[in-house]
């Protein structure tokens, strides 16, 4: 037979509490820390990168890329292409323009008594034609696709925000970024380096 002394149980029951507390100390902290991420996650600052779009609202905003790519830069090259994309969605994103991508492409202001689009292929008409060059459109709708969907950047046109064919001169006065294609590209305000 066995003998037990009362200081062995004790110490065994205080074992068994030390554990319950450490259980419940874990949970705790577990349970604050999951409610401050999803307040964060709710209220915080990075909402909108955690934002859900419905299927219907992707493919719109597909669409509407799509177009712009076409309209903007069919005959480009594929960094062309993805450079114009990329535009449409800085302009998203900046907060000084619309803020979805079918905004930002249909998006027109008015100067001096004069409608002026933020791309030219809307107010020139083009947008009651369909696309009549196959290849084009569908290359157009993949970087559409990269761009949107896949997060694909150039990273030379992490700041462009405007662009313009290099047979014409706006004299915007804006940072000069690259030259791709027949597109000059512009940012808002001259690059850190």
């Amino acid at each position: 037979m066995i003998a037990v002394t009362d200081h062995e149980v004790n110490f065994s029951y205080s074992g068994w509490i030390i554990k319950i507390i450490s259980l419940v100390c874990v949970m705790s902290g577990v349970f604050a820390v999951t409610s401050w991420k999803l307040d964060m996650l709710s209220f915080g600052k990075d909402t909108f990168r955690y934002e859900f779009a419905s299927a219907g609202d992707r493919t719109n905003q597909l669409e509407c890329l799509t177009r712009n790519i076409y309209y903007e830069a069919a005959t480009e090259p594929f960094e062309g292409k993805v450079a114009v994309a990329q535009v449409t969605l800085n302009r998203v994103a900046s907060g000084n323009f619309a803020n979805t991508v079918c905004g930002v492409v249909y998006e027109k202001n008015v100067v001096y008594q004069k409608v002026i689009c933020q791309f030219s292929w809307f107010c020139d008409g083009k947008s009651a034609t369909k696309p009549i060059h196959a290849a084009a459109w569908k290359e157009s709708n993949e970087v559409a696709k990269k761009v949107l969907l896949e997060n694909f950047r150039l990273p030379s046109m992490v700041t462009a925000m405007y662009y313009h064919a290099d047979y014409v001169n706006p004299k915007w006065g804006k940072p000069k970024i690259a030259k791709i294609g027949k597109h000059i590209f512009y940012s808002e305000k001259p690059q850190k380096i």
